[in-house]
């Protein structure tokens, strides 16, 4: 604490949170307890959720108001009693009488209860009346502890791997299908949302502490999940069908080892319970197995991970191995395998046997063997090439089910372009040479697919000018673009703002190589949708004009000292970006790189930009480079 706190003065406040009332008290010092919503606002917030209206308190459908009141004072102002009745109500449309049914199931709800202790029937409410593919898919989250951030990708391939997850529409993979799962849990209140910094996208989710006492409490009824040493689950089932090992004693997981494990079906240990972790023999019919952040290096070998025959889904991330056994080719039904965060310098020959696998996460630095083009059900892959492997190139074009591809080169192989066109599906590309230049006018030829969600290739080429298809008929899905692009024209910054899904732009041009001058202006209307923006290489700063990326958190920039014109500039010659006009701005990076513009003319600009974020409404944190 004193490292965190260092001055040990008045200017520090330490503040705890709990749901025991009687925790606060024994630590002592002012404690309060959190009021509930007066009814104006437990309104606004239902509407808001089901209607889509903004800060009114006023039903918008007179029939319904009534309704609406009293299932309002069962839920007496909890906050998260509404948001969970307010996505049940909103898949029930404006139907009165599904309305009222709803009410009645809530019985008497919390409108006398102010301690929260029948928040668990409204909940449950809320999960009855999800569909039972949604409702297997959320009581498997009780396999995570309380507060983990879990990473959506992984969670869907595990829900692949149990076999929760069925083919969809004509087209649709098991994955979007799956994203849809998690979707319907997102907008039914029952999972929390975690964002990706750059994009803006949700990339995961966390369980509040109430939803997960409530799926606890169902697993351990129906013997889904077995938690040793979870205060629900003092004695072991009979049969286990999925084993979480979190923070176990030794006493109390001596009766869980003496239980059958040989019908358990997905394992997953924590770094602090690894010492408790029975030998892999004991898992014969295991589909899922989670290590991720054990230390596997001294405590724990995998000597018989090529007998989990079944096994779908393996979880090594952050597991200090530096090599996976060569019977991992036994493992035929494998799906997913992920040993990224290690020291895995080769995959074994045998991984090209695994004829099912479609996710198979690595490191950059780890190279696969020569075959990959034998793992025709691959949809996601990192492919390092080096002079040794150059054949993987053209291996890389039989994988026609890739839909998530990342490059990482030597130096740049005009032989990619070839092959790469002949993956249709791809949603995902990244590319990027580590050890030379960047081509001009490497992917010049190469037209992306329609479904295209995210390109990186800033690190790897330069587009000679924007490509044709870089419009938003042609990529109406398109989230994250960092790319380069040598000559951009004025309108082409107008064709990138109507992408009409982008959240996060990097957009590199070379203007002072080319000698381009001229004011680019990002006007009204936009990039509605981005969050994340960094521009580089411009002779004149970008200007931003009023009603232009209304959705702006963070902007990176840099700063030439090159321009000549005075159109970007207030009377005094100081800069003038706009930098107002961006509604939602929180961060602003500014890089200044020249060196023939004098020191007076350096600060002039500085203390603009320092002016313009302290008049900014938002008070945007702004760090010069």
């Amino acid at each position: 604490m004193t490292h965190a706190l260092p001055d040990n003065n008045d200017g520090y406040r330490i503040i705890t949170t709990t749901r025991n009332f009687n925790v606060a008290q024994q630590l002592g010092g002012a404690y309060y307890k959190l009021k509930t919503l007066c009814l104006q606002d437990s309104k606004i917030l239902l509407h808001r959720r089901i209607f889509a209206n903004e800060d009114t308190d006023k039903c918008p459908d007179d029939q319904l108001a009534e309704v609406s009141d009293k299932i309002l004072k069962k839920c007496a102002g909890v906050p998260l009693a509404i948001i969970t009745i307010a996505s049940l109500l909103a898949n029930k449309g404006g139907n009165i009488i599904e309305w009222y049914k709803v009410y009645k199931s809530m019985g008497t709800g919390l409108e006398n209860d102010t301690a929260v202790s029948n928040m668990r029937k409204i909940l449950s409410l809320s999960y009855y009346d999800m569909p039972s593919h949604l409702r297997i898919c959320l009581l498997y989250l009780s396999v995570f502890p309380e507060d983990y951030i879990i990473n959506k990708v992984h969670l869907i391939h595990m829900w692949i791997a149990e076999g929760f997850i069925r083919y969809g529409k004509q087209g649709q993979s098991l994955f979007e299908v799956g994203e849809s799962y998690f979707n319907d849990l997102l907008n039914r209140s029952m999972i929390q949302p975690m964002h990706d910094l750059y994009s803006g996208l949700i990339d995961g989710c966390r369980v509040h502490d109430m939803v997960l006492d409530l799926i606890r409490s169902l697993s351990n009824e129906e013997n889904f999940v077995a938690v040793p040493n979870d205060t629900g689950n003092t004695s072991p089932p009979n049969a286990i069908r999925r084993f979480s090992l979190q923070n176990a004693s030794e006493d109390h997981s001596m009766n869980w080892a003496t239980k059958s494990l040989q019908q358990v079906r997905t394992v997953f240990v924590f770094p602090s319970a690894l010492h408790l972790m029975p030998t892999l023999e004991s898992f014969r019919v295991t589909r899922v197995l989670d290590l991720h952040g054990c230390n596997l290096s001294k405590s724990y070998n995998l000597k018989h991970l090529g007998n989990l025959f079944h096994l779908r889904y393996l979880g090594l991330r952050r597991t200090s191995i530096s090599q996976l056994p060569k019977e991992i080719g036994n493992l035929s039904f494998l799906q997913t395998l992920d040993v990224t965060r290690n020291k895995i310098s080769s995959l074994p020959l045998t991984v090209v046997h695994l004829r099912n696998l479609m996710f198979l996460y690595t490191d950059w630095f780890t190279r696969l063997p020569n075959g990959i083009g034998n793992m025709t059900s691959l949809e996601y892959l990192l492919l390092r090439i080096e002079d040794s492997n150059m054949d993987a190139i053209e291996e890389m074009g039989q994988l026609l089910e890739l839909k998530v591809l990342r490059i990482v080169l030597n130096k740049w192989n005009n032989n990619v372009v070839e092959y790469l066109s002949k993956l249709q599906k791809i949603k995902n590309l990244y590319i990027e040479v580590i050890n030379g230049r960047r081509s001009i006018g490497g992917l010049d030829a190469w037209f992306a697919p329609q479904h295209l969600c995210r390109l990186n290739t800033v690190r790897s080429c330069w587009f000679s000018t924007l490509p044709s298809w870089m419009n938003r008929s042609v990529l109406p899905n398109l989230s994250f673009l960092w790319i380069a692009v040598r000559e951009l024209q004025l309108k082409d910054l107008g064709i990138l703002g109507r992408l009409p899904a982008l959240h996060s732009l990097e957009l590199e041009v070379d203007h002072v190589s080319l000698g381009i001058h001229g004011r680019f202006v990002v006007g009204a209307g936009s990039f509605p949708c981005l969050v994340h923006c960094k521009f580089w290489g411009f002779i004149e700063p970008v200007v931003f004009q009023q009603g232009a990326m209304p959705r702006l958190r963070e902007l990176y920039i840099d700063l030439l000292f090159m321009w000549e014109a005075r159109e970007t500039t207030n009377g005094d010659g100081s800069l003038d970006m706009g930098i107002r006009n961006l509604p939602l701005l929180q961060d602003v990076f500014i890089e200044f790189r020249s060196e023939v513009v004098s020191t007076e003319d350096v600060e002039r600009v500085k203390a603009t930009l320092r002016c313009a974020a302290e008049i900014h409404p938002n008070h945007p944190r702004l760090t010069i480079l």
